[in-house]
């Protein structure tokens, strides 16, 4: 839906405004913090809730309410801080409405930056407890060798998994060769649950929406909705969670258009 810029595709901003106008609700589920999704929503007139954080937050877009948070259990969080120690990936840490980070993760702000306006650095964000006092956490996401992600992530699963959960890959970006990252999240909280949530809100059933990914993270998503689409730049993993897949690209845009349409919404 966003093209190199961040802005939404022009196709894809004429799509959501034509299903606006016929009464469909048309909603965002994303990775990114509320701070960093509110002017993507409110450019686009959407006014109920958006999912953030992967499903960790669900807040309203007409008055920035929070509706539903899920943060990582305090002793999680800790062993969590602990394995992070231990391997020593770079890492950002997502508590309330702010990504913290240390000098260490300031050559990988261009990464995270769309992820939130609001970023605050301190001396060791592994060490130092400020986030922790002024929000609890709703995820981490850790950059490295492709040997410190997995080995953290096995340390994670092996001792945690009943309150963590991890999706590891390689980020497949310039400047990035042989960076791995490693996204964790409190357990039973995917972009699927906050698709859910937002059907009920709106009186349907996921059996009744749409639902368009291209990423590891929309995987559950896509399952939990009844007509799934695919963009085509996806890795096959989330092809394979897709009912349909999509002619449009990320960088072509266009992907809601082609869906609405695919889908008889348009």
């Amino acid at each position: 839906m966003l093209d190199g810029t961040g802005a939404v595709h022009a196709a894809d901003r004429e799509a959501i405004a034509a299903l606006l106008d016929q009464g469909i609700a048309v909603s965002i589920c994303t990775g990114r913090m509320y701070s960093g999704t509110r002017e993507i929503a409110r450019s686009l007139d959407l006014t109920g809730p958006v999912g953030c954080v992967d499903g960790s937050h669900i807040v309203d877009a007409r008055d920035d309410r929070a509706l539903l948070s899920r943060t990582l259990h305090t002793e999680a969080a800790a062993a969590l801080l602990s394995v992070l120690g231990e391997y020593r990936p770079v890492t950002f840490v997502f508590a309330g409405d702010v990504v913290f980070h240390d000098e260490q993760g300031a050559p990988f702000l261009g990464y995270v930056r769309t992820w939130s306006d609001h970023i605050q650095q301190l001396d060791n964000v592994i060490e130092e407890r400020r986030w922790s006092e002024e929000a609890c956490v709703s995820a981490l996401v850790s950059l490295g060798t492709e040997e410190q992600i997995r080995g953290a992530e096995y340390s994670l699963r092996t001792s945690h998994a009943h309150h963590l959960q991890t999706i590891s890959f390689e980020v497949r970006r310039g400047g990035f060769d042989g960076v791995w990252g490693l996204v964790v999240r409190a357990a039973g909280v995917t972009k699927g649950t906050a698709l859910e949530w937002i059907a009920e809100h709106y009186g349907v059933s996921p059996a009744e929406t749409v639902a368009v990914g291209d990423w590891l993270n929309d995987i559950p998503m896509l399952q939990a909705a009844g007509r799934a689409f695919a963009m085509a730049q996806a890795p096959d993993d989330v092809k394979a969670a897709a009912t349909d897949l999509l002619e449009a690209d990320a960088w072509s845009g266009g992907g809601i258009a082609e869906a609405a349409r695919r889908a008889k919404l348009l």
